[in-house]
């Protein structure tokens, strides 16, 4: 890897949104999703829905960020002027120079506005052009139809389902599907396909 994540603490920006750490202090700007919108986490891992779990989901990304596990941000929309959600960098692998991109998620009136296509812009262009990496890799709720196919329209290649893969928030357990990008494909055309998306 190029540089050290943890030390360096990015913030990532372009015109239309702002990446930085997040932070326990983030409990107010993150509480009305927690509140209003709980079925934000339907599919996720972790819930942040109501304020006792929100604390949770703030100390717990702050803990993994110190102890060099994952790396979170808060997404602040420039165009909106607001707080929009919240995405992160784990499974964190700096002898293999991968990681996965995941936990991320938006407030309703912040999805299909063309948001996360500018986010995962400043993501993947730093992961693999400052950070180094070699691999990155998306999961999701095999069910989760609408979070698959933002994957793979900003290049994400399908490699396969890992089935009865782990327990959902809501009681059961669930299929993963697993997905990639490659170094060598984000500058074979993905950064070009991903740029033309986001502007």
């Amino acid at each position: 890897m190029n540089i050290d994540i943890f030390q360096q603490q990015p913030v990532l920006e372009n015109e239309r949104v702002l990446l930085r750490p997040i932070e326990e202090s983030d409990f107010e700007n993150l509480l009305p999703f927690s509140l209003n919108e709980p079925d934000t986490w339907f599919y996720g891992l972790v819930t942040a829905a109501g304020e006792e779990n929100l604390k949770t989901y703030l100390a717990n990304a702050i803990k993994n960020r110190n102890e060099k596990k994952e790396f979170a941000f808060i997404v602040y929309d420039k165009k909106a002027k607001a707080y929009a959600g919240s995405t992160r960098f784990y499974d964190i692998n700096s002898t293999n120079i991968t990681s996965q991109l995941g936990f991320t998620w938006y407030g309703k009136n912040f999805q299909r506005t063309g948001l996360n296509r500018h986010c995962k812009l400043l993501l993947l262009t730093f992961a693999f052009e400052v950070w180094g990496l070699e691999r990155l890799e998306f999961r999701a709720d095999a069910k989760n139809t609408p979070s698959i196919n933002a994957m793979k329209a900003i290049g994400c290649i399908e490699e396969g389902i890992l089935r009865n893969h782990m327990p959902t928030s809501q009681g059961g357990r669930r299929d993963s599907i697993v997905l990639s990008i490659l170094k060598d494909e984000w500058f074979g055309g993905v950064n070009d396909r991903l740029s033309k998306l986001a502007y």
